[in-house]
């Protein structure tokens, strides 16, 4: 049976206790560049989408996911958004919260899971990732997971005043 475990952190599904997690996150202005945020999000409005989490991947198409510490501390989420069970693909996105938390490998461990079990589980054949042309971070770990650079999206996203290139990065296995 496959585990969402690794050796410094669990993936697990989204609980009610994870409303003040996902309102800090939601409504942090340094990561809306990545995650296309461009207003607050409300606590109840959040409150909402955690009441509607439990939902099947088939039906709403995405899955996300807590990244926590074994101290059962939330460091992050992982999604597989744009589920396509017929042609065997999804999407992947990732975000550590706290700065502090990030280039200790936590980002790598959680897509390695993630990975796992959408290969194994799901049966993907591919997943996807789009990532920021100055995200050296992330670049790094995408293609240290084996993910291959296929295309730069050009003046992709809009983002105080400027516009930035988009790389996009696909992983196939057979």
């Amino acid at each position: 049976m496959l585990k969402l475990q690794g050796e410094h952190i669990y993936l697990r599904a989204l609980e009610p206790k994870d409303l003040d997690f996902l309102y800090e996150l939601e409504n942090n202005t340094d990561i809306w560049e990545i995650s296309g945020t461009v207003t607050p999000y409300a606590k109840h409005v959040l409150q909402f989408y955690l009441d509607n989490a439990h939902r099947d991947i088939y039906e709403v198409k995405q899955l996300r996911l807590c990244i926590c510490d074994y101290n059962k501390r939330v460091l992050g989420l992982i999604d597989l958004f744009d589920f396509d069970p017929k042609n065997r693909r999804a999407g992947m996105g990732i975000v550590v919260l706290d700065s502090a938390q990030r280039n200790k490998g936590i980002g790598t461990e959680a897509i390695n899971l993630l990975m796992k079990y959408a290969f194994s589980v799901l049966d993907l054949r591919q997943l996807y990732a789009n990532v920021m042309e100055d995200n050296l971070a992330s670049i790094h770990v995408f293609e240290k997971l084996g993910f291959e650079r296929v295309g730069t999206k050009k003046d992709w996203i809009f983002f105080n005043g400027e516009y930035k290139n988009e790389i996009l990065f696909q992983k196939i296995v057979n």
